[in-house]
């Protein structure tokens, strides 16, 4: 019950934070100049409060397009605010594809991925992302076109605590795979032949997905 009351505690506090943030946010857009800066900040709360709000949340059934789009424009509007060269995103899976957990949680899965990536292309390149489902698995790959993972680390990148100078590396990846157990899956990192790295993550079918689900398409 502490423990209860510490988190809601913890949240409240954050919540007040974003509401000063917030209302710095829109005085900004007051100016035509700064319009595109506050719109990002604004959109960054919202990541912000949907994040502080999974401590709490309940496991449910989330459309996996819609945590995507969430972690893109996050991760679109880190790019542009750190002043990062232009990342392109391309997806490709199932429309109606469901996942089972916290919203908030796996919004951070693949903003962690996303900005890992980003940082193993300084100079710009390509993030896909593709999901499909194996037997009672649903299996979703995030590759990159940048400079690929050192064996070294490779063996030991998720291992929590553990960092390095290397970009691949740090509390980022180690957050991604205790979200990703904490939901029964498992996440692996490895090297594309053609250049650039992939992560797998592979969980178990939502309970909620339905048997029949519309045709793939590309974004």
């Amino acid at each position: 019950m502490a423990q209860d009351l510490k988190t809601a505690g913890l949240i409240h506090d954050l919540r007040n934070v974003f509401e000063t943030i917030g209302e710095a946010a829109e005085l900004l857009s007051t100016d035509e100049r700064w319009a595109t800066l506050a719109a990002a900040i604004e959109r960054s709360l919202e990541q912000g409060r949907r994040v502080a709000a999974s401590v709490l949340e309940a496991t449910q059934t989330i459309e996996f397009e819609l945590i995507l789009d969430n972690a893109v424009q996050s991760t679109r509007d880190f790019l542009v605010t750190s002043r990062h060269s232009p990342i392109l995103f391309a997806c490709k899976f199932q429309s109606g594809i469901r996942i089972e957990g916290k919203p908030g949680e796996w919004e951070r899965v693949f903003v962690n991925l996303f900005l890992n990536a980003a940082r193993a292309m300084p100079d710009g390149g390509e993030i896909d992302v593709s999901a499909q489902f194996e037997d009672n698995f649903l299996e979703i790959a995030v590759s990159d076109t940048g400079t690929g993972i050192p064996d070294d680390i490779l063996k030991k990148m998720f291992a929590p605590g553990f960092s390095t100078e290397h970009s691949r590396a740090g509390l980022g990846l180690s957050i991604v795979d205790s979200i990703v157990q904490s939901h029964g899956g498992t996440v692996e990192a490895e090297n594309r032949v053609e250049g650039g790295a992939r992560f797998r993550i592979r969980v178990p079918r939502s309970s909620g997905q339905h048997s029949e689900i519309a045709p793939v398409v590309n974004d």
